[in-house]
């Protein structure tokens, strides 16, 4: 069985990121027996210029989409298509625009320790924002996830308190931004092939079957 890894590019309060995983989540499971994957979470700032303590999430999405019924459209549509892949969207109980540096800053620790817990750690993070509207940008939700998902609550603390791998995941950013990422999320697999977007399911999955065919008849052809 061929594996191919996937660099994911996102942002924990990005909306279609968040769709993207649970559908990337439905293509795995659907070339379990085909293909193996293993997934690197790559970070991304939609909103880099929001200060630590966050914004008013209403008043700045009015302002970046055009009013409230671009807003209220936009939410009916994502609460949809969210629904189809057991996502329960909570746009109203979202208070805070946090900024996410310190929830990357935090995803990088996980990923360090295992992939398992890198996962456990998205997975929360886009859960707290999305279906319980906590501010992921707030040190003590940070901290709270953090421990659920098997960290040392008492070394992320220190190192939330520290700058500790702000430069790490910003140039992260700017190294993304440099070979074409503009917008998220945006997969890449095998650092080689990239699709953009919150593809479909099936799109994924023919993909993964695809770079898994192609690694093998390159394989063959060595032989």
């Amino acid at each position: 069985m061929e594996r191919i890894t996937i660099d994911v590019v996102s942002d924990v309060v990005c909306p279609w990121c968040y769709l993207g995983k649970a559908r990337l989540e439905l293509a795995i499971a659907e070339v379990q027996d085909e293909v193996g994957v293993d997934i690197n979470w790559r970070p991304y700032r939609l909103n880099p210029d929001y200060p630590p303590e966050g914004v008013d999430q209403k008043r700045s999405l009015e302002e970046k989409l055009g009013g409230p019924e671009r807003v209220a459209k936009g939410h009916e549509m994502l609460t949809g298509l969210g629904r189809e892949v057991g996502i329960k969207f909570n746009f109203e109980a979202i208070k805070i625009g946090p900024n996410t540096l310190d929830a990357h800053r935090l995803i990088h620790w996980a990923t360090t320790e295992s992939r398992e817990i890198q996962e456990k750690v998205v997975a929360a993070l886009f859960k707290a924002n999305f279906e319980e509207g906590r501010n992921v940008g707030d040190h003590a939700v940070l901290l709270d996830i953090a421990e659920k998902s098997g960290l040392n609550r008492s070394v992320i603390e220190s190192l939330l308190s520290s700058d500790a791998d702000k430069d790490l995941i910003v140039a992260e950013i700017e190294a993304a931004q440099k070979i074409g990422v503009s917008g998220v999320p945006f997969f890449i697999f095998d650092q080689q092939y990239a699709v953009s977007g919150a593809q479909t399911p099936d799109v994924l999955a023919n993909a993964l079957r695809d770079i898994a065919k192609a690694k093998s008849e390159a394989r063959a052809g060595m032989n």
